[in-house]
């Protein structure tokens, strides 16, 4: 029976293993804690202090840590205190959608150290392996680094490569990015690992390690804004499918809008139909509320916002909540019938700018509409979640690899 030989580098248990794991451990509260003395390490990890203070000189030995400065304003003597060093790797994270591609560089820490926004219209003809690039080096310089600094990369695209063809699927509207080969070119043209990953998965990502998903494991997150999607993490891992396409729920059939034949050739499906962003403008008129149709992106988010402070004072503004906040938990029900969740996360701007008022008329429809009740939260990472995502799923790669001390 073939086996690990007893004190090879590696055999659980071995000395080099278990100083590995309490490097991980310490590098984590580091992480978690911000800078801290060399007794409070070995007070969260249960470690003596000669043990501590060996692991420390370790860690700053292979460049992981840095002494960042003392307790100062405490009774008794300064203690020397110790943090993550923030140059000991960086990864980075790309947002596509249409317009644009937004990029960001973070440091080991998760500090943001530089952005860049490339317009993508009217840019066809130069590829978009050239814009990818082209976006990665601006957020690079801006953080005053190298390409070659870069550990990791995840890119974020609507839809889904499929693994069986290396295509991607359910982003018709992304313009240039279902070649085939694109993920060969793309891996010949970058100096680092990437990896890519749905734009609403990443938003996931962002919530359950930064937002109102914390520490659960079992939830849906429901993004809405120029199209509807769905991230589902189940037993705290992503569902993704068997082609990637799990969640792309704007594509599912509900009561109250005519069936959607040929749903990818039109980008559409009954939910999207039902409560996409496109509709809130309509339910708007309907309600009373004189409003122009376009764009109705910018529209949808402008009335929500005005929903959600004047519906107690207006009944037109209470009606378009109450009719959006129907539509939304139709499609929210056949969701829950299916998973289950213990949470429901509310996210993207044709959501989100509804606020509480929203949030409560869907919990109380979906009262009605499903059998379990799971609860219902907005989102609570502000700014760019996608991207924000993206930077964790990199970063959490980059931090398995860089301290691993084991090797």
């Amino acid at each position: 029976m073939a086996g690990t030989t007893p004190g090879t580098p590696g055999t659980p248990g071995t000395p080099r293993v278990l100083r590995a794991m309490n490097d991980r451990a310490a590098l984590g509260l580091l992480l978690e804690h911000g800078p801290l003395s060399r007794t409070r390490i070995g007070k969260l990890t249960g470690l003596s202090k000669p043990t501590a203070s060996q692991l420390l000189a370790r860690l700053e030995s292979a460049g992981l840590v840095v002494a960042t400065g003392t307790t100062e304003g405490r009774p008794g003597p300064n203690a020397q205190l110790y943090g993550v060093n923030p140059r000991a790797a960086h990864a980075a994270g790309l947002d596509v959608t249409p317009e644009l591609i937004r990029a960001a560089v973070a440091d080991i820490t998760g500090a943001v150290v530089g952005e860049f926004e490339l317009e993508t219209a009217g840019r066809a003809d130069e590829g978009v392996v050239q814009q990818v690039v082209d976006a990665l080096d601006g957020a690079v310089r801006a953080a005053g680094l190298a390409l070659g600094d870069v550990r990791r990369l995840v890119i974020g695209t609507p839809g889904a490569f499929d693994p069986a063809t290396g295509r991607l699927r359910y982003a018709s509207h992304l313009p240039g990015w279902h070649s085939p080969t694109l993920l060969d070119e793309l891996a010949a043209a970058l100096p680092m690992p990437f990896e890519y990953e749905n734009d609403v998965n990443l938003v996931a990502i962002a919530e359950q390690r930064l937002g109102a998903a914390r520490d659960h494991q079992n939830f849906v997150l429901l993004w809405n804004e120029t199209g509807l999607g769905a991230a589902l993490v189940l037993g705290g891992r992503l569902h993704r499918g068997f082609t990637g396409g799990a969640g792309e729920v704007g594509f599912l059939p509900v009561p109250g809008t005519p069936l959607v034949r040929q749903v990818t050739r039109a980008n559409s499906g009954g939910f999207q139909e039902l409560a996409g962003v496109q509709t809130v403008p309509r339910l708007a008129l309907a309600a009373g509320i004189d409003t122009p149709e376009q764009p109705y992106e910018e529209v949808a988010a402008r009335l929500l916002t005005e929903a959600a402070e004047r519906h107690a004072a207006d009944p037109a503004y209470a009606r378009l909540l109450d009719a959006y906040a129907e539509r939304l938990a139709t499609g929210l029900a056949s969701l829950v019938a299916v998973l289950d969740p213990e949470l429901l996360v509310l996210s993207g701007s044709a959501i989100t700018a509804g606020g509480e008022p929203l949030r409560a008329r869907i919990q109380e429809q979906l009262a009605d509409l499903a059998a379990s009740r799971p609860r219902l939260v907005l989102a609570a990472v502000d700014g760019h979640p996608v991207l924000r995502g993206a930077l964790e799923s990199a970063l959490a790669a980059t931090r398995d690899e860089v301290f691993d001390t084991s090797r």
